[in-house]
């Protein structure tokens, strides 16, 4: 049986970049919410963090723990909001009955797909853009390495935006998109060394981390800065890269399939 929802095309024909401007303009409106509001709570987790435990914490032994936190609070916000833009959209426009208007144009499932990520990385890259800008009224932080920094930025803003789709296909509820965030998106962000070293932890939570994605994306952006990592930048780098070629693959096969999209 044919899909009736995104037909499949081999030309980037006009739904593409309509659906891209609505959805970087759909964040980009409320600014004020999507954008300082996250600068606020990362510039809130520096405040609180860098006056306890400046003097209390050494990192690498001679990088100050409030310049150590700002990499991983830019992170973590990034993160958070590049699974927040395609899932929210998503899950309100089933919950509202718009969804209906996106799927009608002659659009493919690979537009579809490329449109919502490429807006949750924007919108991840324009919030970690200004966690660092005001973090540097606090301390002075340059990149060591720019392309190290832009790398683990745009694929771990990929990988988040592929989450967010597939929670958004998945969720039928907000509260089953709140669960999404609060029991997997949430622990795995605050266990990953955003706040600390994992040479830090006992030896087997040293190793329970290394099961976990979001570690490698904080360490090796923390890298691009530092240019010291807890574990091989590339190897940082392949987990990140394969990850998301991964997610890739699994939310064009879900979009493909009309994934809930057909009622």
């Amino acid at each position: 049986m044919s899909n009736p929802v995104i037909q499949p095309r081999n030309d980037l024909g006009s739904g593409f970049p309509t659906l891209l401007r609505k959805e970087v303009m759909r964040f980009w409106k409320v600014g004020f919410q999507t954008v300082a509001a996250p600068v606020l709570t990362a510039l809130l987790y520096l405040l609180v963090f860098a006056h306890v435990l400046e003097d209390r914490v050494k990192v690498y032994d001679t990088i100050p723990y409030t310049a150590f936190l700002i990499p991983g609070l830019m992170m973590m916000s990034m993160l958070q909001n590049s699974f927040a833009n395609p899932s929210s959209s998503l899950i309100q426009s089933r919950i509202t009955g718009n969804l209906v208007f996106v799927l009608l144009p002659p659009i493919s499932h690979r537009e579809f797909f490329s449109a919502y990520l490429i807006a949750s990385i924007m919108r991840g890259l324009a919030v970690g853009a200004c966690v660092w800008l005001v973090a540097l009224l606090f301390t002075p932080l340059a990149p060591s390495n720019i392309l190290w920094v832009l790398a683990f930025a745009a694929l771990s803003c990929g990988i988040m935006g592929t989450l967010g789709m597939i929670a958004g296909l998945w969720s039928e509820k907000f509260d089953q998109l709140a669960a999404f965030q609060n029991f997997l998106i949430m622990p795995a962000t605050f266990l990953s060394g955003v706040f600390y070293s994992i040479h830090s932890l006992p030896p087997f939570w040293q190793a329970v981390s290394h099961y976990n994605p979001i570690f490698y994306t904080i360490d090796g952006f923390r890298y691009g800065f530092f240019a010291v990592s807890d574990v091989s930048p590339w190897r940082s780098l392949a987990v990140v890269a394969g990850v998301f070629v991964v997610l890739c693959w699994a939310t064009l096969r879900l979009l493909a399939s009309g994934y809930k999209l057909r009622n």
